[in-house]
């Protein structure tokens, strides 16, 4: 057999055979699962009615059977010479009635005797019982009286007629025997109004399991329903209001939406973040190019811009893909890097003519990466160079340590600009707003800082500069271990 069609034999062979038909919605399942039981249900209750009716019914008929055996009992006489004396009166009218379906017979040692009912009928050969004995036999088989074939439930009681005497005391046996018709049709009636009300009974429970079965299913809906205004983007989470067993479903989904949204927007912050990155060194490679510098300056520069911008680049790849800072990271010294971020800054703002000034403590270290500080101050500076009027001050000093733990820093950049209204700053720090929208820029600059320092743990504060008059911004990091 070729390898394709085994494959294909050893599918069908493993696949479930109720596949096919299985149905696929709940809701269906549910119905077919609930008709099935109560289909189920109906036909035991039914049949166990069934057997326990047609039970009473024949116990009921032995007792009325015995009933007429004892009233002939009581009521025959016989002669001297041994024959029996029937009752004057009839101990029902249909024993006088020929085929009436209503039989009494009784044996004799030597004799039998039959009510005039017994005329034309056929009656099974009844046998002598023991005194004091009873049986019941049913349905047997006879012939009527019209010579078709019938059955009848009979029953024997056993006695003796001991009226002459001890000595001339003698047994016999009366059977009373009816037609099976009777309780047949009794049986026939009472199916039909079980199996009636049954049936009622079964449409009824199908519609309250519907209705149980909708009602049940309700917030099953309702989740959907949410979740389909999750996939529109009408709703941006399910609500957690659910039944407990759909509690953990929704709190899951709303887990993943959340990592989802949050990698979504990771992945758009780096990329933004790594754009406002490149924009300098590529604002200070396009300001050499204009201004004609010499060649080998201009390789120089591009040199140096060329390892700035694949440094950014990296260092944003990092950060991507970190999910926090190192605990225990060596000093980044703060002079040398901040040297290095202000020659480019004042080549892309040449034309304003702005100068920069340090006040940096000999002892100020940041303890992180040194991407981070990179970013941390380059932000703040290209915010204060594009601001500023002829002045820039960058300050960083160490903060007070206690015992012997890690000094932390205060890094403050200040400018002579127009400064930022107090009730504008928190809007400025949004990500993707600009202080002004005539001013090129992106607006995510002071938002990088913010991310970074809140990733420290520091605190980043704006407020007018009380030695320039323009803004300041100051950021606090806080002693390590």
């Amino acid at each position: 057999m070729p390898p394709r069609a085994a494959d294909a034999d050893d599918s069908k062979r493993g696949r479930d055979p109720f596949t096919g038909w299985r149905p696929r919605s709940l809701r269906a399942r549910q119905l077919l699962a609930a008709s099935l039981g109560l289909v189920a249900f109906l036909a035991l209750a039914g049949y166990a009615l069934d057997r326990a009716f047609v039970s009473t019914a024949e116990q009921n008929l032995r007792h009325r059977l015995k009933g007429y055996a004892l009233s002939y009992a009581n009521k025959v006489e016989f002669a001297r010479d041994g024959s029996l004396i029937p009752p004057e009166l009839p101990v029902d009218p249909r024993f006088t009635q020929p085929g009436s379906g209503l039989y009494a017979e009784v044996v004799l040692p030597n004799a039998r005797w039959g009510s005039d009912s017994t005329l034309g009928p056929v009656l099974p050969n009844p046998a002598m019982l023991r005194p004091l004995q009873e049986a019941f036999h049913g349905p047997v088989a006879m012939t009527q009286i019209d010579g078709r074939q019938g059955e009848v439930y009979q029953f024997g009681l056993g006695t003796i007629y001991a009226n002459r005497g001890p000595n001339a005391e003698f047994p016999y046996s009366i059977y009373i025997s009816e037609d099976a018709s009777v309780l047949g049709s009794q049986l026939r009636t009472f199916r039909g109004a079980l199996w009636a009300y049954l049936g009622l009974a079964g449409l009824f429970m199908l519609l309250l399991q519907v209705l149980v079965l909708n009602w049940s299913l309700r917030p099953l809906q309702r989740v959907i329903s949410e979740l389909t205004r999750v996939q529109r983007g009408q709703a941006s989470r399910m609500t957690e209001r659910q039944p407990r067993e759909l509690e953990p479903l929704t709190e899951s989904i709303n887990a993943f939406i959340e990592s989802e949204r949050e990698n979504l927007d990771r992945q758009r912050n780096t990329l933004a973040d790594l754009a406002h990155s490149l924009k300098t060194p590529l604002a200070v490679l396009r300001s050499q190019l204009d201004e004609g510098v010499h060649a080998i300056a201009l390789r120089d520069e591009l040199d140096t811009q060329l390892k700035r911008m694949n440094n950014l680049v990296s260092y944003q790849l990092a950060r991507a893909a970190s999910s926090g800072h190192a605990l225990f990271a060596a000093p980044v010294p703060i002079e040398s890097n901040a040297e290095e971020i202000v020659r480019g800054l004042e080549k892309v703002y040449a034309g304003k003519g702005v100068i920069c000034e340090f006040e940096i403590d000999p002892a100020a270290r940041f303890h992180g990466e040194p991407g981070d500080l990179q970013e941390l101050m380059g932000n703040l500076l290209e915010n204060a160079f594009k601001w500023a009027r002829s002045r820039v001050l960058l300050t960083a000093t160490p903060t007070q340590t206690v015992g012997n733990r890690r000094a932390g820093l205060q890094l403050a950049v200040d400018d002579d600009g127009p400064g930022i209204e107090e009730e504008d700053v928190a809007h400025i720090l949004q990500r993707g707003v600009r202080g002004d929208e005539r001013v090129q820029g992106h607006g995510i600059g002071l938002a990088i800082v913010q991310d970074l320092v809140r990733g420290y743990r520091g605190e980043l504060h704006v407020r007018r500069s009380t030695e320039l008059g323009g803004a300041r911004f100051e950021v606090t990091l806080p002693q390590g271990l």
